[in-house]
């Protein structure tokens, strides 16, 4: 609800959740001099903070060039594996592709990264930034929209916290954007990814394995230290079946699914079932509120995009809050309506590009009925034997369109 209210905000920016798309943004407004505060509910030295975990993140060259301008980039460099080959097949058919970062005049396509080994980055750079307040752990638990401000109440009991702009990085499910009335729609994709990581008798060489099955996209992705991060979609009572299984008998089910590419498995860590589903807000803006990361969209992790899609809003708002300072000073109406029309309007292109793309490519691949399949294998051959498609797909890892933040072109926020 809204209210006139004559207090005077404490901060500039609040960023509710700390995970790695808000843990990003906290360190990119870093130069702007905004007094910023982050809330998220897993202390700091916790390693139980839910995005911090042993799955695996796959990194597009703007995400490593804006982590090389946020300065964490050489703490995460030698734990990041490259992928320099992708191949791409239709299971039990003929289609495949394949693609290499060579030929198109790049290192690699992207890098893959635990989000452990981020959220350690991110976590350690935090702490080292003046103009930024950890309320690590509290929890965000009432939301006050007011004319100038957003005030936030939080557990445990703290005095409410007053921002010119509140930023909603908390997740698919998020609480600030409910509580700000911004609607989102959901779509249950009934398919369960099932995470692990193994060892193999052929250790990881650069390539990553995109398989489509019937149940859906199956990823093999290479780790730095020679081992494959799996991530093998299922309907739910399949996934259910498969996470009961022994560790041997998890290995030969994965064996008998994957093939031989990669040799014989012989060991599987921890085993991590996910849920997948289409999260997309309706608009990304309410009153002296906004949404980035997974609060604004969720999306099915086949082709690996959530994340930089998320590290993209975070950097748009980064570098156009940075402007607005510039432009009229540090008492900047950082929260007006023109400041969050303007950044709806530079994320427009890219969000609902990445969004169709990603949605399209499960549905694509899910699709069984007559001739479909065909269809399906003969464009796959196209593209494999089309230098143009190519790259246009390898300029994916920089976005999917409209202006490239000043992060992802290794530059900082401020001009």
């Amino acid at each position: 609800m809204s209210a006139v209210n004559t207090g005077e905000p404490q901060v500039d920016v609040a960023i509710v959740g700390g995970g790695l798309v808000g843990a990003s943004l906290a360190l990119a407004l870093a130069p702007t001099g905004l007094k910023t505060a982050l809330i998220e509910g897993v202390a700091p030295d916790a390693n139980t903070q839910p995005s911090f975990d042993d799955r695996t993140t796959a990194l597009g060259n703007g995400t490593r060039r804006s982590f090389e301008a946020l300065g964490i980039w050489s703490q995460v460099a030698p734990k990041a594996a490259p992928i320099r080959r992708i191949h791409v097949s239709d299971a039990g058919r003929f289609g495949f592709a394949r693609l290499e970062a060579s030929e198109h005049g790049i290192d690699a396509f992207g890098y893959v990264v635990t989000n452990r080994v981020l959220g350690a980055a991110l976590r350690a750079s935090m702490t080292t930034l003046p103009n930024l307040d950890l309320r690590m752990p509290a929890k965000c638990t009432g939301v006050a929209l007011h004319e100038g401000y957003v005030e936030l109440e939080t557990e445990p009991a703290a005095a409410p916290l007053r921002a010119r702009l509140v930023v909603a990085a908390d997740g698919a499910d998020s609480k600030v954007r409910a509580a700000a009335g911004l609607a989102a729609t959901l779509e249950d994709y009934r398919q369960v990814a099932i995470v692990s990581h193994v060892r193999s008798s052929r250790p990881a060489d650069g390539t990553a394995y995109e398989r489509f099955t019937p149940d859906g996209p199956f990823a093999v992705l290479p780790l730095f230290d020679g081992a494959y991060g799996v991530v093998w979609t299922l309907a739910p009572e399949a996934a259910e079946r498969v996470l009961a299984l022994s560790d041997k008998d998890y290995l030969a089910a994965l064996q008998g699914e994957f093939g031989w590419r990669i040799g014989r498995l012989l060991s599987v860590g921890k085993r991590n079932a996910y849920p997948l589903k289409l999260s997309r807000a309706e608009t990304l803006t309410g009153q002296r509120v906004v949404l980035i990361g997974n609060a604004a969209q969720g999306l099915h992790p086949v082709a690996g995009q959530g994340f930089n899609l998320g590290l993209r809003d975070a950097a748009t708002l980064a570098e156009l809050l940075a402007e607005i300072v510039r432009r009229d000073g540090p008492r900047a109406d950082i929260g007006s309506p023109d400041v969050l029309r303007e950044f709806v309007s530079r994320r427009a292109a890219d969000r609902d590009g990445v969004t169709r793309f990603t949605d399209g490519l499960v549905k694509l691949f899910g699709d069984t009925r007559p001739g479909v399949p065909l269809l399906r294998d003969l464009g796959l051959l196209l593209f494999d034997l089309s230098p143009t498609a190519k790259q246009a797909l390898s300029r994916l890892s920089w976005g999917f369109a409209g202006r490239t933040p000043r992060l992802g072109r290794g530059l900082g926020v401020m001009p």
